[in-house]
C-alpha cells in the first residue's frame, strides 16, 4: 500500500480505515522501523504532498524518537542510536531542511530535530546543530518561516534536554533567541517562538545571568518584549519574568524598582485574563521564594552561621500596591454564581497570591485586607460578598493567632449564616472553605463551647447542601475532629491512664460524633457523590473522625465498621468498573482506619468476613491484576489486620503469600510493591518464628527487588529493612541467608550508602539507604545472637565504614543518628570486648556524641545508652587490666 495514502488515513473519520492505517504503521515499524523512518523524513520533506501527510509522517517520526514515559523514551533513544551512523545522517538532514517549508503549527520537522537533538546531544552526536540553528535564525536571507520553525525547535530541545548538556552552547543559543526577541522583527510569531524558547532555555543560561553585561542585555530584552502590542508576546515575556524571579532572585535587586515592579502592577491590571494571571504568578513567586529565604536565614540562625542567600522582602515593599489590586481581582470571578468551570482565573490566582502574601508579611497584611471584608461582607452583589468571605479566609494563616482570635470570634456567627442560608451558591461554597480553614488554622476559637453546636447543626446542615458546599464542609469535618483531638490530649498533658492505648476516654465532639458519621455514611451514597471530589472527600473526613474517636464514642466505630465492611462486600461483586474500583479503594483505605479502633473481643467477629472481602478485591473475578491503586489500599487495610490481630494472624498465611509474591513483582506499580514490602515486614514483627514456613519464597522476592536494575530506586531501603526484620523474627534459623545478604546484598547497598553527593534529593535517598541498612544490621545481630560473631565478623568493618561516613556528612538525618546508635549499641552488648576495639574510633565517639546532643528524644536516648554501654565495656577493660 502507498504509505502516503496510508498515512492521510490516520485522520480518517471512518473508524475502519483508520484501524487499518494504524495497524500498517504498527507492522511497519515492526518490520523495519529504520526504512520507515527514512521514507517518512522524505515524504515530511517533500512540500509537493499533501499538509495531512506531512504532518502525520512528521508526528510517526516524532513518536517513534520520543515518549512521555520517561523509561519508554530512554528506549526510543537508545534506539535511535543503535541504527547505522548513515541513516541517522540521512534522516537528520532531511528534517532540517524540511524547517519553515511547513504550511502548519506547531512544526513536525522541529519537534523531529528536538527530539533527535535530546537523544545525540548528550553523547557528543550531531556537534554543529546549534550553529546550524542559530544560522537559521540570524542569516539576512532567511525567511520568516525558517526563523520561526526554527526558534520553536530550539524552543524544544530546551525544555526537554538536561541543562548541563547545552551549558557550553547557551551563548549561541541566546544568540538566536535574542535575534529573534528584538522590537524590531517584524514577525509576532517570530518574537512569540524566541520568548518561548528563552523561557525554557533559562534553566541552563545561569553563567550569562551572573555577569553582569549580559544579565541587563537579556533583562532589558525581556522587559522590552513585556510591552509588546502583541498578547502572545507580552504573555511569554511574563512567563519568563515569572521563571528569572525564580531562578535569579538574588540578581533582581537592580531591576525591581525600576522596571518589574511597574511592568508586573500594570499586567495585573489588564483586562485580558493570560496577562493579568502571569502578573499575579509573579508576585505570587516573590512570596515563594521569600518565604523559603525565611526559613533558610531561621535554619542559619540556629547553626550559627550566616545564610547563603537573604531576602529583599519585595512582597512586604509592594504589600500596600499588590493588596488593593488583588482584592479588586477577586470579584472578577465567575461570569455567574452557578458556573463550576475549573479553569485557572484572575480571581482565583489573587486568592492564591493573597494567602501566600499574608504568610510572607504576617500582620502587616491586616490593615489592608480587614476594611475591604467589612465593607464588602454584606454586599447586595454576590460577587461582593463572596470576594470578602474568600480574603478572610485567605489572611488566616501568616498573622499572629492572638491577633486574629478577635476577629475570627467575631467573623464566624456570620460565617455560619452564610453557609447555611446565603442566596448565592458560590458565597455559600466559599463559606463553608473559610471555615474549614479556621477550623484548621484557629482550633481552640471553634471549640469554644458556645461556638461547637451551632457550627455542627449548620455544618450538618450543609452536608446535604450542593456537592461543592458539602465537599468544603467535609475538610471543615475533618480538620475539626483532628483540632477536637488535640485539644483533648494537650488537657490530659500527654498522659493516659493504659500507656499501651493512647486513645481518648472523651473529646470536644463526643456529642455529635455519632451523627457526624451517620451524616458523612449517608454522603457517600449521594447520587451526585462523585462530583466535586464529594465521595472521596467524606471518606476523607470519616477516617479523620474514626482515627479520632474516643472511647465513649466506640458504639460509631462499631456502625462504621459493620457499614464499611457490608460496602466492601458489596462492591467486590460489582466488577472492575473504573468508578467500583475507586469505591473499593475509598472502603479499602476506611476499613484500615476502622481495624485499628476495634477493640480485641470485637475482632474475632470481623476478621475472616474482613479478610475474605479483601482476598476478593485482590483477586479480579476477570482473573486478572488488581487496579494499582486498590492494589495498595487493600494490602495495607490487610497490614492494619495483621496489626491488630498479631499472632492470629498466621492461618490467613497460606492463601496471602501468593498474593503478596505477585506484589512484590509489581515494579511498574511502586506504590503497590512498597505496600506489600511494608506488609511483609508487619507480617514478620507480628508472627515471629512462625514466618519460618513462607520464609524462603518471601526471602527471594525480596532479594530479587534488591538485585533487580528496573526496580525503583525508592524501593530499596524500605527492602533492606524488612531483611532486618526477617532476621528478628526468624532468630538463628535466619543464617542460612546470611552469606548471600551480609557478602553480597548488604556490603553493595553499605558501600552505595557511603557516598556524599551534594545533590539534595540525592542525600536524601543515601539517608534512606543508610537507614535500611542499619536496620538490616540490627536485626541480623538481635535476631541471630547465637551465631552472630561468626556471621557478622567480616561485615563488622563494612559497618565501621558505613558509621564512619554517618558522622562525616552534614546531612546526616535523624532517623540514620538513631538507628547507627541502636547498632552501635547492640553490637558492644553482643560482641563485648571484639566490638569495643573496632567501635573505639573518633568517627563512631563523634557520632555518639551528635546523637547526645539531638533534639529528637528518641535519638537523644539511643545515643546515651549506646555510650553508656560503650564506658561499661571500657571500665571491664580497665578494672581487668
Amino acid at each position: 500500500m502507498d504509505l502516503i495514502t496510508i498515512l492521510e488515513k490516520t485522520v480518517s473519520p471512518d473508524q475502519n480505515e483508520l484501524r487499518t492505517a494504524q495497524q500498517f504503521l504498527e507492522n511497519a515499524a515492526q518490520q523495519n522501523l529504520p526504512e520507515l523512518l527514512k521514507q517518512l523524513s522524505e515524504i515530511l520533506k517533500l512540500t509537493s504532498n499533501s499538509p495531512v501527510a506531512r504532518m502525520q509522517s512528521g508526528l510517526q517520526l516524532k513518536n517513534a524518537l520520543y515518549s512521555k514515559e520517561s523509561s519508554v523514551r530512554a528506549q526510543h533513544m537508545q534506539r535511535w542510536l543503535s541504527f547505522e551512523e548513515n541513516l541517522r545522517q540521512y534522516i537528520k538532514q532531511n528534517v532540517l531542511e524540511t524547517l519553515g517549508t511547513e504550511t502548519f503549527h506547531p512544526s513536525s520537522a522541529a519537534q523531529c530535530v528536538a527530539y533527535i537533538a535530546c537523544a545525540e546531544l548528550p553523547h557528543q552526536l550531531w556537534p554543529n546543530l546549534i550553529q546550524i540553528l542559530t544560522d537559521n535564525v540570524t542569516a539576512t536571507e532567511s525567511t520568516e518561516p525558517v526563523r520561526q520553525a526554527t526558534l520553536e525547535a530550539l524552543g524544544y530541545i530546551c525544555q526537554d534536554i538536561e541543562p548541563e548538556v547545552l551549558q557550553s552552547q547557551s551563548n549561541q543559543i541566546l544568540t538566536a533567541i535574542v535575534h529573534g526577541m528584538k522590537k524590531d522583527e517584524p514577525s509576532e510569531s517570530v518574537r512569540v517562538a524566541a520568548t518561548n524558547a528563552l523561557l525554557n532555555s533559562l534553566e541552563f543560561t545561569r553563567a550569562n545571568f551572573d555577569k553582569e553585561s549580559e544579565r541587563h542585555f537579556l533583562m532589558q530584552v525581556v522587559c522590552e518584549a513585556t510591552q509588546s502590542s502583541s498578547t502572545n508576546v507580552r504573555v511569554a515575556a511574563l512567563q519568563c519574568l515569572v521563571r528569572i524571579m525564580s531562578l535569579y532572585y538574588n540578581h533582581m535587586e537592580h531591576y525591581m524598582g525600576p522596571a518589574l515592579f511597574a511592568i508586573t502592577l500594570d499586567a495585573m491590571r489588564s483586562d485580558v485574563d493570560a496577562i493579568a494571571l502571569q502578573g499575579i504568578e509573579f508576585w505570587s513567586t516573590v512570596c515563594d521564594e521569600e518565604l523559603d529565604l525565611a526559613i533558610e536565614a531561621a535554619e542559619a540562625m540556629e547553626l550559627g552561621r550566616p545564610p547563603a542567600k537573604v531576602s529583599r522582602f519585595y512582597a512586604k515593599g509592594a504589600l500596600q500596591f499588590l493588596a488593593p489590586l488583588l482584592l479588586q481581582t477577586l470579584p472578577r470571578g465567575a461570569v455567574d454564581e452557578d458556573d463550576e468551570d475549573d479553569d485557572w482565573t484572575p480571581a482565583k490566582a489573587a486568592g492564591v497570591c493573597l494567602m501566600l502574601l499574608a504568610t510572607t508579611c504576617e500582620d502587616d497584611v491586616l490593615p489592608h485586607v480587614l476594611p475591604f471584608v467589612t465593607d464588602n461582607i454584606a454586599s447586595a452583589d454576590w460577587r461582593h460578598r463572596d470576594a470578602a468571605v474568600l480574603a478572610f479566609g485567605s489572611i488566616l494563616e501568616g498573622p499572629n493567632i492572638e491577633t486574629l482570635r478577635p476577629v475570627v470570634q467575631q467573623a464566624m456567627p456570620a460565617l455560619i449564616d452564610m453557609v447555611r442560608g446565603d442566596a448565592s451558591l458560590a458565597v455559600r461554597d466559599t463559606a463553608a472553605w473559610t471555615i474549614g480553614r479556621v477550623c484548621d488554622i484557629l482550633r481552640d476559637v471553634v471549640l469554644h463551647d458556645a461556638l461547637v453546636q451551632l457550627l455542627l447543626n449548620a455544618l450538618g446542615d450543609a452536608l446535604r447542601a450542593e456537592s461543592r458546599v458539602a465537599t468544603n464542609v467535609c475538610w471543615a469535618l475533618s480538620s475539626l475532629a483532628d483540632a477536637a483531638a488535640d485539644q483533648a490530649h494537650a488537657q490530659t498533658n500527654g498522659v493516659h491512664v493504659d500507656e499501651t492505648d493512647d486513645t481518648l476516654h472523651t473529646f470536644a465532639l463526643s456529642p455529635y460524633l455519632g451523627a457526624i458519621v451517620a451524616g458523612l455514611l449517608d454522603t457517600t451514597e449521594r447520587p451526585d457523590a462523585n462530583t466535586h471530589n464529594l465521595k472521596s472527600a467524606a471518606y476523607e473526613a470519616l477516617m479523620e473522625l474514626i482515627k479520632n474517636a474516643p472511647k465513649d464514642c466506640y458504639e460509631a466505630v462499631q456502625h462504621c465498621a459493620q457499614v464499611i465492611l457490608e460496602r466492601l462486600q458489596k462492591a467486590t461483586v460489582h466488577g472492575t468498573t473504573s468508578e467500583n474500583v475507586d469505591v473499593q479503594s475509598l472502603l479499602c483505605a476506611c476499613l484500615q482506619t476502622v481495624l485499628r479502633k476495634l477493640q480485641k473481643n470485637d475482632l474475632p467477629v470481623i476478621a475472616d468476613p474482613a479478610m475474605s472481602a479483601l482476598m476478593s478485591v485482590l483477586s479480579p473475578p476477570n482473573g486478572g491484576l488488581p487496579h494499582g491503586g486498590v492494589h495498595e489500599d487493600a494490602l495495607l487495610a490487610i497490614a492494619a489486620l495483621v496489626e491488630v490481630m498479631d499472632t492470629g494472624f498466621s492461618k490467613y498465611m497460606i492463601h496471602l503469600v501468593p498474593i503478596v509474591e505477585t506484589a512484590l513483582q509489581r515494579y511498574d506499580e511502586e506504590a503497590v510493591c512498597s505496600a506489600a514490602v511494608g506488609l511483609v515486614g508487619d507480617i514478620c514483627r507480628a508472627l515471629n518464628s512462625e514466618i519460618q514456613p513462607f520464609a524462603d519464597l518471601l526471602m527471594n522476592r525480596l532479594l530479587n527487588l534488591i538485585g533487580a536494575e528496573n526496580v525503583p530506586r525508592s524501593l530499596k531501603p524500605p527492602v533492606l529493612g524488612v531483611i532486618g526484620d526477617m532476621a528478628l523474627a526468624m532468630g538463628v534459623q535466619f543464617t542460612k541467608y546470611a552469606p548471600i545478604v551480609l557478602n553480597g546484598m548488604l556490603q553493595q547497598a553499605a558501600e552505595a550508602a557511603i557516598q556524599q553527593p551534594e545533590d539534595a534529593d540525592v542525600m536524601d535517598y543515601i539517608n534512606e539507604l543508610r537507614e535500611g541498612c542499619l536496620e538490616a544490621y540490627t536485626g541480623i545481630v538481635q535476631g541471630t545472637k547465637e551465631e552472630s560473631r561468626q556471621l557478622l565478623e567480616p561485615s563488622v568493618m563494612n559497618m565501621v565504614h558505613l558509621l564512619q561516613a554517618i558522622d562525616a556528612s552534614p546531612d546526616s538525618s535523624d532517623a540514620v543518628l538513631a538507628a547507627a546508635c541502636g547498632l552501635i549499641g547492640d553490637l558492644l552488648t553482643t560482641f563485648k570486648g571484639a566490638a569495643l576495639q573496632a567501635l573505639d574510633i573518633p568517627g563512631v565517639l563523634s557520632l555518639l556524641q551528635k546523637a547526645r546532643r539531638s533534639k529528637t528524644a528518641k535519638t537523644k536516648s539511643l545515643g546515651n545508652w549506646a555510650t553508656r554501654e560503650m564506658r561499661k565495656l571500657k571500665n571491664n577493660v580497665n578494672a581487668s587490666s
